[in-house]
């Protein structure tokens, strides 16, 4: 059995593509869900993975959950903070209850994933993060002010964590996405999609394997020396 590891939202789009790239290199992944039971079980079907329902917004549920992890497959050394959700409305409209729910799941539900791990992390002398963020972290969108401004805390997160996990052998990594091609952005209107791609100089959207080699890679042994980054991926729509 390999290095035990968790992948939040790790059952659709980007984290199912990171929940298969982390078991084919010999991971035993956990990847978490937190409310479409028939996917999860599909997903399980078809790929072995065993998966584990909870809110990423609740830190009780989250430390629990991870207990199980713990219990059932060993201790988490990899964990993919990548549970995230989206209320977009442009600021003007936007209600408290949409910005909430969002800083509640990316950006909390980040400290709510990483947090109950940490101490053993520390313990073992070893550990991975790696966090999800997005090219709207780095640039803002429209429309987006309480996405981008969770994306852009789970930056200062990472940079934060790498400082103070680094003599513990622990790194803490991000990778920012650009536009993806998951269920979630081909269902949007094919004309706004096409605009989307003639912004990207690569001219398509990326695929969700192309960030689950990234981070593979993070999470392997070779990128030790790699610490506190933030790896964009976007066809070069952006640049930091």
């Amino acid at each position: 059995m390999g290095r035990v590891a968790l992948v939040t939202g790790g059952t659709r789009g980007i984290g199912e593509a990171i929940s298969k790239a982390l078991k084919a290199e010999g991971y035993t992944v956990a990847a978490t869900y937190a409310g479409n039971d028939e996917k999860a079980k599909a997903f399980t079907d078809a790929t072995g993975i065993k998966t584990y329902k909870w809110n990423a917004a609740d830190y009780d549920a989250s430390a629990a959950g991870i207990a199980q992890v713990e219990a059932d497959l060993g201790p988490i050394e990899v964990v993919v903070a990548n549970a995230g959700i989206t209320r977009d409305a442009p600021f003007h409209r936007m209600s408290p209850e949409q910005w909430k729910e969002v800083i509640d799941t990316n950006l909390t539900g980040v400290f709510n994933t990483i947090h109950p791990v940490w101490p053993g992390m520390r313990e073992r002398k070893f550990g991975r993060v790696i966090v999800i963020s997005s090219i709207n972290g780095q640039k803002g969108q429209f429309g987006q002010v309480n996405y981008a401004a969770t994306k852009a805390g789970d930056l200062g997160i990472v940079k934060s964590l790498a400082q103070e996990g680094a003599r513990a052998g622990i790194t803490a990594n991000a990778v920012c996405p650009g536009y993806i091609a998951t269920e979630m952005v081909m269902a949007i209107d094919e004309g706004i999609r096409d605009k989307i791609i003639t912004g990207i100089p690569a001219g398509r959207l990326g695929e969700p394997e192309e960030i689950a080699r990234i981070v593979s890679f993070l999470a392997s042994d070779d990128a030790g020396f790699i610490n506190g980054s933030t790896i964009s991926a976007n066809g070069a729509q952006f640049f930091v």
